[in-house]
């Protein structure tokens, strides 16, 4: 016991139920608290408050008594140096809760839901409200809950310590909703104090303050049991997705310059993309972060939405605002990297705890973050938690997840000899992949029709394939190539466009290996990349002209769509994440045009079959004729059963008359859309109301329509009589 006390006072004692709280001895209780900050402190017992005494000069008090005189959780009442008097019920009077049973789970990696256990917690025990504290700090001597209510003095609530699973428990009567804390943790070898914010936290204060808040278990009233129940059966492979990437951020601003709340979010927003038809918005990282320059891509909060734009029901609010509108939402989620803040996870209890020790597989060298361990269970608990967590607790409809390629081999971004091999020898992370494919099956089995997304820059097989045939198990993958290779193209002078005609035609030929979203995204808009209308060259009209052929492509060719937020009214300058969009712009016909456009074909791709029904199957695509890279045109038909309709792009600012193209069937045609309509603001070169097949077999068809093609244009057309 000596022993014990020593420790204690020294602030290092792992085990403080040993010490503090209701001891027995034999037919009498001994009690002792700390209490550095006491002048005089006092216990309640039947016969009212008996002065406890102080052990020597230390901060350590201690009562003898009868069993019958103390209540089960007894309260003292505490007289500070300065006077100030304050009664608490005693914290160490109330055993361990977590059993034994989810401890074991997550020391095995079999604790996908940790976050129900860890983190901080509001519960009532014996009729006595408070919140239990857990955090998992394995190389710790010692860990105690710090705030407000403690003057952040870590020797006033050191935690108990949960054995070999690293895991460290606290109740704390009185706490609740609200209060600030961190952790406040010794490091057993070297002796370093660290405070960290909790890693399981559900809420931040905003930044750049950096302390956890006890959030009390959410009472959010949702309203939209229809549309999970319709996600639930919702034939994802065969229905379209159109995705507005959004960084709501800089979306809409107040007028005095300053961030909207989720809810103002969801009035303005919501309505806007209702409009434009989109089918989903995708959140670029709403989990808290420090850093307002990482877009949200270095995390510290796991579970929480960024206290930036208000609190957790704001968010759920959203949500559920998105859903009854008929919108999904998906979520840019950051397994691959964290950042080096000092109160986030990086050497978390004084060691590399959720990183790798050795840098050459611990550090990310292109970003100057860490790269998590995905071999050790309890971090691979910790990130399958967060993943549940969003699609649960938030309703989410998906997981966009960010940099897989950096998740998937060693060597990425290093050059020879700073990497380390695999246990085979080889250069692909083998705990990451399990990560990857455990993730996905735990996404797919548990909520059906929710989805997740790869950002998968590289070669890597079977990325959005099942688990069972030996794939990652993603729903659908970024198509970084088209992008690639399609903005090269769109950037050339048209005069030399007929020597890259393979940029666009390359990409069918592995259109169909994995489910494809085609991404015009945030990274193509910034860094010197400028906006994708000052991508385009010409004058003003053939940059808009090219702009709205380069939409219809992407909304034509197979694959689901993504576009981010201000390409739908062709904003101009790069976007920046401190400002909102241009909105000013859509007093200009130019930008009023494309927003129509964009519009237009959203409702287009939705209510035709033939546009998004096979998107992953190559019945749905069929080549009309490839090859005229002399006249930079390309035509083609999308398919779904015996319904299809016909694609043919004007690559130049040539008008070409007489241009005839093949079709399956005869009878009468219309344009169903021409991106050079006057509508768009276009040069509203037409066919006309009506098209009329032609007996003359052309490109391998029985049949053919003679067209004029607008020039820097698309067509769709849809044969509406036999």
């Amino acid at each position: 016991m000596d022993q014990a006390r020593a420790r204690i006072l020294a602030g290092g004692l792992h085990n403080p139920l040993e010490l503090l709280g209701p001891q027995p001895r034999g037919e009498r209780v001994q009690l002792r608290a700390l209490r550095p900050r006491a002048a005089r402190l006092w216990i309640e017992t039947v016969r009212g408050f008996q002065i406890m005494s102080r052990v020597g000069d230390s901060a350590l008090f201690e009562w003898l008594g009868d069993c019958a005189d103390l209540a089960l959780h007894p309260q003292l009442r505490e007289e500070a140096a300065d006077g100030m008097c304050r009664v608490f019920v005693d914290p160490y009077s109330f055993p361990t809760r977590i059993a034994g049973a989810d401890l074991r789970a997550f020391a095995e990696g079999r604790a996908c839901h940790a976050h129900r256990f860890l983190g901080a917690h509001p519960e009532v025990i014996d009729g006595i409200a408070g919140t239990r504290f857990a955090v998992w700090a394995p190389n710790a001597e010692r860990v105690s809950v710090v705030g407000d209510f403690n003057h952040w003095d870590g020797r006033v609530t050191p935690m108990q310590s949960r054995g070999d699973s690293g895991i460290w428990e606290l109740f704390l009567p009185g706490i609740g909703a609200g209060t600030l804390y961190k952790y406040e943790i010794r490091n057993r070898d070297s002796g370093a104090i660290l405070l960290k914010a909790d890693p399981y936290a559900r809420r931040f204060e905003t930044p750049p303050r950096t302390a956890s808040m006890v959030m009390s278990d959410c009472a959010y009233d949702w309203h939209d049991a229809d549309w999970l129940a319709a996600r639930a059966r919702w034939d994802w492979q065969h229905s379209p997705l159109a995705i507005y990437e959004v960084h709501l951020g800089s979306w809409r601003r107040a007028a005095d310059g300053g961030l909207l709340n989720y809810r103002e979010l969801a009035a303005r927003l919501v309505p806007y993309v209702l409009e434009l038809g989109f089918t989903h918005i995708e959140l670029m990282p709403v989990s808290e972060h420090p850093f307002d320059g990482s877009w949200g891509y270095q995390v510290t909060g796991y579970f929480a939405p960024t206290s930036r734009f208000g609190s957790f029901e704001d968010f759920c609010y959203f949500v559920d605002q998105c859903h009854r509108a008929g919108i999904g939402v998906l979520l840019d989620w950051v397994p691959g990297h964290f950042p080096r803040d000092a109160h986030g996870l990086a050497r978390f209890d004084g060691s590399a705890l959720y990183e790798h020790e050795d840098p050459r597989l611990g550090e990310h060298r292109e970003w100057g973050t860490l790269i998590f361990n995905y071999g050790r269970s309890e971090v691979k608990n910790f990130l399958l938690s967060s993943a549940l967590f969003w699609l649960e607790s938030c309703h989410i409809d998906g997981l966009r997840v960010d940099a897989v390629a950096s998740m998937l081999y060693l060597d990425y971004d290093r050059p020879a000899g700073e990497w380390l091999p695999n246990r085979h020898g080889g250069r692909e992370n083998l705990e990451a992949i399990d990560f990857l494919r455990e993730l996905n099956c735990l996404v797919h089995e548990h909520h059906p029709g929710a989805l997740t997304m790869a950002e998968e820059s590289t070669a890597w097989p079977m990325v959005s394939r099942p688990t069972y045939v030996g794939g990652l198990g993603f729903s659908m993958k970024w198509n970084m190539g088209w992008m690639n290779d399609t903005l090269a193209y769109m950037a050339e002078d048209p005069v030399h466009r007929r020597y890259h005609h393979d940029h666009l035609t390359f990409g069918l030929l592995y259109a169909f290996t994995e489910n494809f979203i085609l991404p015009l995204s945030h990274d193509e808009v910034v860094h010197g990349k400028r906006s994708l209308l000052d991508k385009m060259p010409g004058d003003a009209w053939q940059r808009f002209a090219n702009l709205r052929l380069l939409y219809l492509y992407q909304y034509c060719l197979p694959g689901r769509k993504l576009l981010f937020m201000g390409g739908e009214f062709a904003q101009g300058g790069e976007w920046a994440h401190h400002r909102e969009l241009d909105w000013g712009l859509l007093a200009h016909p130019y930008q009023q045009g494309v927003q129509r456009l964009v519009g237009d074909l959203n409702r287009c791709y939705r209510e035709s079959p033939a546009l998004h029904r096979h998107d992953f199957e190559a019945q749905g695509f069929e080549w009309l004729d490839c090859h005229d890279n002399s006249q930079s045109v390309l035509s083609f038909l999308r398919r779904s059963g015996s319904e299809f309709v016909v694609v043919v792009l004007n690559f130049t600012p040539v008008v070409r008359h007489g241009y005839r193209i093949g079709v399956p069937e005869s009878g009468i045609y219309r344009e169903v859309l021409n991106s050079d309509s006057t509508y768009y603001h276009g040069s509203d070169v037409s066919n006309g109301v009506h098209i009329a097949s032609e007996p003359a077999p052309a490109m391998g068809r029985p049949h053919s329509l003679v067209l004029t093609l607008p020039p820097l244009a698309g067509l769709i057309l849809q044969r509406i009589s036999g």
